[in-house]
């Protein structure tokens, strides 16, 4: 697995038949999706990482099949402020949706505060670590929260070069 949520993406999305959705309104789910995780965090004082949502094969069928992954980064505010938006998301993404099945520190020597959930709506996952200074990683030098949200795999509309796509 190359990102944390790509455990999620699987979750609870395995034995789904994939729909045909075009590449860019599947980048457009998923910049929705991170709009509502962003809402959830509320910290709008904070700096937001720009890249948008990349495609990436699915290893079962990649010249037809894809999913798209958006991980991004809120920075640039206090730990605190960190800290309580984090607290935010968890607490919001049940009314939103979302069905968290993981929560706690991370295997990392940091111990990072992670939270996985799935949307129980569309196929979407998101891992969000709270990066930030504690006894086990020391001063952390950029405080962050990081979130990646990966889709379920996806099929391709006909005559799509998935190679192309980024």
């Amino acid at each position: 697995m190359d990102h944390p949520a790509d455990a999620a993406a699987t979750h609870e999305m395995t034995g789904a038949k994939p729909t045909v959705l075009d590449v860019d309104k599947a980048r457009e789910k998923a910049k929705a999706v991170s709009s509502q995780i962003y809402d959830l965090i509320d910290i709008p004082s904070a700096k937001v990482t720009e890249p948008g949502p990349s495609i990436v094969p699915c290893g079962q069928d990649p010249e037809h099949l894809y999913k798209t992954e958006h991980p991004w980064s809120v920075y640039g505010v206090p730990e605190d402020e960190l800290k309580a938006g984090f607290q935010r998301l968890r607490n919001g993404l049940p009314g939103k949706g979302w069905k968290t099945w993981r929560y706690g520190p991370t295997k990392s020597r940091a111990k990072a505060l992670e939270l996985t959930s799935d949307s129980t709506t569309e196929p979407f996952s998101v891992d969000a670590q709270l990066w930030v200074s504690s006894p086990t990683a020391g001063h952390e030098k950029e405080p962050m929260i990081v979130i990646t949200i990966v889709s379920g795999c996806r099929r391709a509309p006909e005559g799509t070069d998935l190679s192309t796509q980024y």
